[in-house]
């Protein structure tokens, strides 16, 4: 079958073992928010997706860019907040509509906090979390990363209209 390295299992093709997204994440075709993203489609599309778990210590979550499937570290899964595991899902599958409409997801000519990419990814993610009834400061917190500085948090928070 496969081999296992690092505590992720390799197909003998090389390639990451992918797991139907829907075995492990439940009820999301229900999400309200979703099913405006992909409207009647939103069952399908979330059964047909697929997931990849990596056993790091760093990153959360993210979508492959050449075949649109979601990579989740299992450290995030395991020691995250209810609400940030959530809110990371629903935004990379913003990302996954985006992937869907032929949009690059990665785009260099722009910071994190300026891509339109994740600009948009954002706006969307910020709107469900305000309709689960987070507060803006913990929205702002929930936005902090390590890989952006304090002057670019700000500058995120103006961009998505949080203050």
């Amino acid at each position: 079958m496969g081999d296992e390295y690092f505590g992720v299992e390799i197909n003998r093709s090389g390639k990451a073992t992918l797991y139907p997204f829907t075995d492990y994440f439940k009820g999301f075709e229900r999400v309200q928010a979703l099913r405006e993203l992909f409207g009647a489609e939103t069952a399908s599309v979330l059964k047909k997706l697929r997931v990849e778990f990596y056993s790091a210590r760093y990153g959360y979550m993210g979508v492959n860019d050449e075949d649109g499937h979601i990579l989740i570290s299992l450290h995030h899964l395991q020691t995250s907040d209810f609400k940030v595991l959530y809110l990371d899902i629903v935004h990379e599958l913003f990302h996954i509509k985006q992937h869907m409409q032929g949009k690059k997801l990665f785009l260099d000519d722009y910071e994190y906090v300026d891509s339109p990419i994740e600009i948009d990814a954002y706006k969307f993610t910020v709107k469900e979390a305000r309709r689960i009834g987070m507060t803006t400061k913990e929205i702002i917190d929930y936005l902090k990363v390590e890989w952006v500085d304090e002057k670019q948090h700000k500058r995120f928070i103006r961009r998505l209209g949080l203050g």
